[in-house]
Parts: C-alpha cells; sequence; structure tokens
C-alpha cells in the first residue's frame, strides 16, 4: 500500500514511469500440492481403489488373488518410477498423468472384452473382442509427451494389470499387450509430425495382426462351417486387428493438445508449431533489430547441432535461439549488431549506465514474453541464457576510467576515498545460472556467435581456440554449476561448435573483376559515323631538333 502511494508520487513529480514490468505469477497452492507427498499418496490410493473396482466387479474366480498380485505389481511399478524417475516421482501432476493414463487403459480394456463376452454389441463379439482393446494407448501417450522410459514403464505394467482383470492371468493378452506397446515405444523415439503417430498405429496393428494369428485369435476355420463364412470372419478379424493401432493412434492425435495445456508439457510436435518465423516478435525483429535476427539465427543453427551431439532437445534449443533476445527489441541501437557507422550511443554514456541498458534486456526479453504468451521454456532460457555472467566490456572500461579519475584525483589534491569504486555486480546479469542442458547450450551458443564476429580472417586453429577458451572462461565463472552437462557433453559440444562455426565462417576464393571496357560485337557492321568516330587520329609527325 505504501509502496503504490510513493510510486504515484514519484510518478507526479516525473521521476518514475506509471508502468510496470510484467512478472510471472506463481500459484503458491499449486506448487505446494505439485511438490507434496500427501498428494502422491492420494493419487496413489485412487489409483489403487480403481484397480480393485476393475478386478472385483463381474464374475470372476478368485478376485482376491488376482487383486493381491495387482497390489504386487503396483509396488513394483511405484519402486521402479522412484529409481528410474525420481524427477517423473517428485512431481505430483506427472505421476497422475502416468497412473491415469494407464487406469484409462485399463478401464476400457475391460469394459470392450466384458463387452464382447456379453454380446450384446454387434461387432464387439466374443471372436473380435480380443483384438480391438486398445494396448498401444498408454504407451503411445506416454511415449510422445515424457518420453520412450515413461512409454516402456507404461507398457509393461499396463499389460501386467490387464492380465489379471478377468480372475486369471491371461497369457495372449499379456504378450499382446507387451509387443504392440514396445512397438508404439520404437516408432515413436523421435515424433516431430502428426503423421508419425498414424505410422506407430500402423505398425502396432501390424503387431497385433501377427499375434493374433500366432495365438489363434484369427480364426480358425470351422469344418461345419461354410468356407465362405470362415473367410468372411477372418477377413473381418484381420480388418479389426490392423486398424486398431491405427485408431488408437488418431484418437490420441486429437488429444495430444488438451493434455500439453492440462500437464503443461511441450512435445516437439508444438515446439516445431512454435518455430514459426512469422511470429509478431520475430517479424518486428527483422524490420527494428535485423541484426539481432540474423544472430539469432545463426544461435538456433548452433544450439540444434550442439543439442543433437549429446542427446538435448535439439527443436527446444532452435525455437528458444529464437526468443532469446527479444527483450532487444527495446533499446535495439544500443546493440553492436545493430549499430549503424555513424555513431554509437554508447560514447556518450557512463559504462554504468551502458551496463544496465545491456542488462535490461533480459527482464524486457521476459516481460514480451509474458505479453505474448511464449512457452514457460522459453521465458526460463530468456532469463538464464546469461546466467550471472559478467559485461565485461564496460566493466573493464569502467576500471580505466577509476583509474583514470584517481590519477586525476592525485593532481587535484583529493583523497582516494572521494573516487568511488567499480562494483563488479553492477555489471553482473541478475540469472538466474542456466537450470538445464538446453538453457546451457542456448547460453553457450550465445557466446560464441558473438565473439566469432570479432576474428578476422578465421581459420579452423583461430575458431578451436575461440571456443576452447570461452567455455573454459564459462566453465571457470561457474555458469554451468548448476544445470547437468558432464565434461563429456562440454566435450562433445565444443566439437560441434567447432565444427558449424568453420563451415559457416569459411573464406572464398576472390573472383577476378570482369572488363568494363564495351566490346564490340564482331559480327555486327558499324555504321559510317560510328567508324568515323572510333578512328584514332594519326600521329603527328616528329618536330625537328633544328
Amino acid at each position: 500500500m505504501f509502496d503504490f502511494l510513493k510510486r504515484n508520487r514519484l510518478v507526479k513529480r516525473g521521476l518514475s514511469s506509471g508502468k510496470s514490468r510484467r512478472r510471472r505469477t506463481r500459484n503458491e497452492f499449486l506448487q505446494a500440492l505439485e511438490s507434496s507427498a500427501w498428494t502422491r499418496a492420494l493419487i496413489f490410493v485412487a489409483f489403487i481403489a480403481g484397480l480393485a473396482a476393475l478386478i472385483f466387479s463381474g464374475q470372476q474366480p478368485e478376485p482376491t488373488k488376482n487383486f493381491v498380485i495387482a497390489l504386487l505389481f503396483f509396488v513394483t511399478a511405484v519402486t521402479q518410477l522412484w529409481i528410474n524417475q525420481p524427477h517423473t516421482f517428485r512431481s505430483s501432476s506427472r505421476v497422475l498423468l502416468v497412473f491415469g493414463i494407464i487406469f484409462i487403459q485399463l478401464a476400457v480394456t475391460k469394459l470392450v472384452l466384458t463387452v464382447a463376452s456379453a454380446g450384446t454389441v454387434t461387432f464387439v463379439r466374443p471372436e473380435t473382442g480380443a483384438l480391438i482393446v486398445p494396448y498401444a494407448f498408454a504407451p503411445l501417450v506416454l511415449s510422445v509427451l515424457l518420453g520412450r522410459t515413461h512409454g516402456l514403464f507404461a507398457a509393461v505394467f499396463g499389460s501386467l494389470w490387464g492380465s489379471v482383470l478377468f480372475g486369471r492371468i491371461d497369457a495372449p493378452l499379456l504378450v499382446i499387450g507387451l509387443i504392440s506397446g514396445f512397438t508404439a515405444v520404437a516408432f515413436t523415439l523421435q515424433v516431430r509430425k502428426r503423421s508419425r503417430l498414424v505410422r506407430a498405429g500402423a505398425g502396432v496393428g501390424v503387431a497385433i495382426w501377427l499375434l493374433a494369428l500366432t495365438f489363434g485369435l484369427i480364426g480358425p476355420f470351422d469344418l461345419f462351417t461354410p468356407a465362405a463364412n470362415n473367410w468372411k470372419m477372418i477377413g473381418m478379424q484381420s480388418a479389426f486387428a490392423l486398424i486398431n493401432g491405427i485408431v488408437t493412434a488418431t484418437i490420441i492425435g486429437g488429444i495430444l493438445p488438451i493434455l500439453e495445456h492440462l500437464f503443461q508439457i511441450t512435445t516437439d510436435i508444438s515446439w516445431l508449431e512454435a518455430s514459426d518465423l512469422n511470429h509478431p516478435l520475430l517479424r518486428r525483429m527483422t524490420i527494428e533489430a535485423p541484426g539481432t535476427y540474423h544472430h539469432s539465427l545463426v544461435v538456433a543453427n548452433l544450439a540444434e547441432a550442439a543439442a543433437e551431439s549429446i542427446g538435448a532437445n535439439a527443436t527446444l534449443c532452435r525455437v528458444c535461439s529464437y526468443f532469446h533476445d527479444i527483450g532487444k527489441l527495446v533499446k535495439p541501437e544500443y546493440f553492436t549488431e545493430n549499430m549503424n557507422f555513424e555513431r554509437n550511443p554508447h560514447d556518450d554514456l557512463a559504462p554504468t549506465m551502458s551496463a544496465l541498458i545491456i542488462i535490461a534486456h533480459v527482464k524486457e526479453g521476459v516481460d514480451l514474453a509474458l505479453k505474448h504468451k511464449l512457452n514457460q521454456r522459453i521465458i526460463d532460457i530468456i532469463q538464464e541464457h546469461h546466467g550471472t555472467s559478467l559485461v565485461y566490456y564496460f566493466y573493464k572500461r569502467a576500471l580505466q576510467q577509476h583509474q583514470d579519475a584517481r590519477a586525476g584525483g592525485k593532481i587535484m589534491n583529493l583523497r582516494e576515498e572521494d573516487v568511488p569504486e567499480v562494483a563488479e555486480e553492477n555489471f553482473r546479469y541478475s540469472g538466474p545460472k542456466p537450470q538445464t542442458k538446453e538453457s546451457a547450450i542456448v547460453s553457450l551458443a550465445d557466446m560464441i556467435e558473438s565473439a566469432s564476429r570479432s576474428l578476422e580472417k578465421p581459420t579452423p586453429q583461430k575458431i578451436e581456440q575461440l571456443v576452447n577458451d570461452l567455455i573454459a572462461q564459462r566453465i571457470a565463472d561457474k555458469q554451468l554449476d548448476e544445470c547437468d552437462l558432464t565434461l563429456a557433453d562440454v566435450t562433445k559440444i565444443a566439437e560441434r561448435f567447432r565444427f558449424t562455426l568453420t563451415t559457416m565462417l569459411h573464406t572464398r576464393i576472390a573472383y577476378p573483376k570482369a572488363d568494363t571496357k564495351p566490346t564490340v560485337l564482331r559480327d555486327e557492321p558499324l555504321r559510317p559515323d560510328v567508324m568515323a568516330a572510333n578512328k584514332k587520329p594519326a600521329s603527328a609527325p616528329p618536330v625537328s631538333a633544328a
């Protein structure tokens, strides 16, 4: 309240702007739920209750025994998730996504097979029920949203739980679920187009068809049934098996955007959609800050190549590189790549003010990103791509001015304490440091691309020295301490930077200049006036010395 009144007084006096910078609002309640162990416990209890409802419903022998087996599978699943995927285990929303999707598959499996055994629906008959179960639903969804390991997790445990829903261990159901789930994961290792989902569904359909033939779920022939009816039934069963995966993949393609929005997950498909260079901010950059726009494109190429070399998310790196410097749109003329050749605006400013303008482009970038509702990962990388690094040029300039002031102060008989000291923290970005591999890669690519512009007559040796020195400086400055890059990763990134820069900054052959003298085509007759004009005058006779 008092801050608001104080701000109003400053605005009236012209000492403050009436505008306030946008800030990311964080819901403390939702954050507490996200990290709460009690929330995860509640999700686990709800999943166990759902399993009990599925197992004890209907008429099947020994449901209690099967429920105990399902509980043992559950303990194994939770332990495996805790050991192999600690990040997912600590996130309540991810736990809800994993077990919720698996439960949906189990519920649909129970419903389909129950209706098939009852025979109340025309096309869902006992001979076709096992062929239309969505075996690959959970593996496909989790593989695309969370990665291959989560897809394999869903394939294994979804099949195990599905095999005990009907009072006995159903071996064909277990094997078909496992292999179709593994097939789905194999086809979705890198989904960058929605058509890849349909291809994965087709692969799952072929796998289900082959396994159904193996287990005798298609056919067999009945000696007392006409052959035409046998072939008709086999054709219908084969069609159900082959279409099963395609229909499942099509449904998943429709619900993926909803799941991405609900659980704040961005797939490679969405990252590719976000990489459209016609975004309003990027179009503004082409006009108002063309140097920054070109710099961002080169950083995107460097970051994508480096991310691919270490298995990071290359598409994310490319998209975030496009937007990492959008804050320069506020004062584009104060950045080297956008300056004209007439004047440098920093010549009229103190080093502290110049550093303040340079550092502010991070906060301005976050402000623009929030205004245009960019992805949260983009906002994080905008904040982190400089970490807490030093604006070295203006810091050295400030130190030089400080030394000059002290030397002048001795002449003017001023005390040393009257000359203010240069504080290094005033020339450092506010951070935070890069928190992920992708953020660190974009940070390194941004630094190296900027520095490579200062190379005169670049050679592979100069580029290698530049890359090694700059990365060593970042490591010595502890800018990579909070991300999970290893030394092996850094070595691969440096190698890919060297290769990409060498190909970008290669020299061209100096072509000879074209002859600009007018030439006359010999096959065209010249007019008499042209011939007279081109005729050289006869040389004058030599003047006699006498």
